[in-house]
């Protein structure tokens, strides 16, 4: 009888997990008309902001209003698209004391559980892998809005942000005391498929 109710149970479990995901639309990030950013900012000597951007990436997520903490995201990077506006400052980050990108030419960000607090606000927790190094981290996100766009389609937006040591992802050239950390800013827009 245990067996037959736990059995039962777990019919009823996966039936009903189903019927979530199901629900969840799966969003195809907006890179094409170019409604998604990646940008950095990392301190100059402590005296000013050194900003830039990853100008190549992709991405999907699902989203479901009526159950966002079901949602997933996942993003992939060309490191090699690294801009800070100024060549030879990109290419000295494009190389072995930075991203190294003949030898990790991709970046990702994969989710493994979004809670939202609120209906706009919540936490991303995910593995992100830079530099050939893979860590957990957790950052806050905001959804922006959602609704049909002008060319009958659906989108669904969302900000977030998060900092990180240089050294903890394998980069440890010596920008000074008021330079170990960089912020990252996404800022993405999805198109309903």
């Amino acid at each position: 009888m245990i067996v037959k109710n736990l059995i039962k149970f777990t019919a009823i479990a996966a039936t009903a997990l189903a019927s979530i995901q199901a629900t969840a639309a799966d969003y195809q990030v907006d890179i094409k008309g170019a409604h998604a950013f990646i940008n950095f900012k990392i301190k100059h000597l402590g005296y000013s902001w050194l900003t830039g951007r990853f100008n190549t990436f992709d991405g999907q997520f699902s989203w479901d209003e009526k159950n966002p903490n079901a949602s997933q995201i996942n993003i992939e990077i060309d490191t090699n698209s690294i801009d800070s506006n100024h060549a030879e400052r990109d290419k000295h980050l494009r190389g072995e004391d930075f991203l190294n990108v003949k030898k990790f030419p991709k970046a990702s960000f994969v989710s493994e559980k979004i809670e939202f607090s609120s209906p706009t606000e919540g936490t991303v927790t995910g593995t992100l892998t830079l530099h050939g190094v893979s860590k957990t981290i957790s950052f806050p996100v905001e959804k922006l809005g959602e609704g049909k766009d002008p060319w009958g389609g659906y989108r669904a937006g969302f900000a977030g942000a998060t900092t990180l040591k240089l050294a903890d992802y394998g980069m440890t050239y010596n920008l000074g005391p008021a330079s170990t950390h960089v912020e990252l800013e996404l800022l993405v827009e999805g198109i309903r498929k």
